[in-house]
């Protein structure tokens, strides 16, 4: 059984009073899995010719020498090399490896591989997407004494703000690379393209024809196809969801998966006819991610909502509704144009405009199928048969 240095295993008892094995023995594999992990070599200079030589640093809370020595010794088989830590020191040279209990001090490293690895490391350091809580889950804080580059690190975080800023601030004055400018001029001429398209278009069929070589984000990438809206081209209702789940990628038609059976059942019920209601999605293509033989839905992003604004502007343009109802956080950011919180505007009737139909917010029919409580499913049905029917009354009184 081997313990933390300088540790008594007294001071690490589970509930019967006897040490904690388990735990411990988890902690030693976590260590000696972050030494494989995170320890560096740096190349020393030796007189007279033979094998390269290189030295490595670590300090580990468990004595682990004898179980990760074969892992280096395997893995850095044709050069010779040492790993010095305040517990002892693993030497291998000329094929040979010899474990060693004394304590050692830790050595003046650097090399030109290091100065070549820092600034590669800071080039690629992209202030806009650093998390430090997950990076600090992957590689706690403890382990940073062991690697080169970490001595940069607080110094770009606390530049990062600036840095962000810097990079706005050059692509909005048009002084970006000329990869940028590309993208750019491409990305123009694109939604050139499909301005004129959406021009063009005279009715529902042909906004369906036109969403078949849809390429305005990833989504077309993977998805079977795009997914229109259905209904009549008049509808006083409106039913905007989020996006095509897998039935409704695979049959190309919207709402005729599990959410698309629980919503029809909860029109029937309140008293409102399917076949008055045009059905929609704010996002055309289906996002999903493949596990096995399924694939598991995936919540489209700000800018893939964005990049279908122009498809669901343009079917409210043409079917014209007096009321749009909007099922979800995502369909309802997509209808009023920015990010709105679902729980303050639910089962509120916001009045409509010259420019803009009157709209409803409520959930997704697919989130009553994820509750694992089955009264809270029923009063969560409750509510939106409720918020549906409130939808009905509205229309009813114009």
């Amino acid at each position: 059984m081997a313990f933390a240095a300088g540790k008594s295993p007294a001071g690490n008892r589970d509930r019967s009073g006897y040490p904690g094995a388990s735990r411990m023995t988890q902690q030693i594999r976590r260590d000696a899995h972050k030494m494989k992990a995170f320890l560096r070599f740096r190349e020393t200079k030796r007189e007279g010719e033979g094998r390269r030589h290189f030295v490595a640093w670590f300090e580990p809370e468990h004595y682990i020498l004898e179980s990760v020595a074969p892992f280096f010794a395997e893995r850095f088989s044709d050069m010779d090399w040492m790993i010095l830590t305040p517990i002892g020191s693993i030497l291998h040279e000329d094929g040979k490896m010899r474990c060693d209990r004394t304590p050692c001090e830790a050595p003046d490293l650097k090399d030109d591989v290091e100065t070549l690895w820092h600034s590669y490391y800071q080039s690629i350091f992209n202030p806009a997407r650093i998390k430090t809580k997950a990076m600090r889950s992957e590689m706690p804080t403890k382990y940073w004494k062991n690697l080169p580059e970490t001595r940069l690190i607080p110094q770009m975080l606390a530049d990062a703000e600036n840095r962000v800023a810097a990079m706005v601030a050059l692509q909005n004055d048009g002084r970006a690379p000329a990869f940028h400018a590309r993208h750019q001029a491409e990305w123009r001429e694109r939604e050139a393209v499909t301005r004129r398209e959406e021009q063009a278009l005279e009715g529902l069929p042909a906004l369906g024809r036109a969403l078949e070589t849809c390429q305005r984000c990833e989504l077309c990438r993977y998805a079977t196809q795009s997914v229109p809206g259905a209904g009549p081209e008049r509808a006083r209702l409106m039913l905007v969801g989020e996006q095509p789940g897998d039935q409704e990628d695979l049959q190309g038609k919207p709402f005729v998966g599990p959410a698309g059976q629980v919503l029809d059942r909860v029109l029937k019920h309140v008293g409102i006819d399917q076949e008055t209601v045009y059905l929609t999605n704010a996002v055309k293509h289906f996002k999903f991610v493949s596990k096995g033989r399924r694939r598991i839905h995936q919540t489209p992003d700000r800018t893939e909502i964005v990049a279908c604004s122009a498809w669901l502007e343009q079917e409210i343009r043409l079917v014209q509704p007096d009321l749009i109802v909007t099922l979800g956080a995502s369909a309802l950011q997509a209808v009023e144009g920015r990010i709105s919180r679902l729980g303050e505007m639910r089962g509120r009737i916001r009045e409509g405009s010259m420019a803009r139909p009157a709209s409803l917010a409520t959930i997704h029919p697919s989130y009553l199928l994820r509750l694992p409580d089955p009264q809270r499913a029923r009063e969560e049905e409750a509510r939106f048969m409720h918020e549906l029917g409130l939808a009905r009354d509205w229309l009813a009184r114009r």
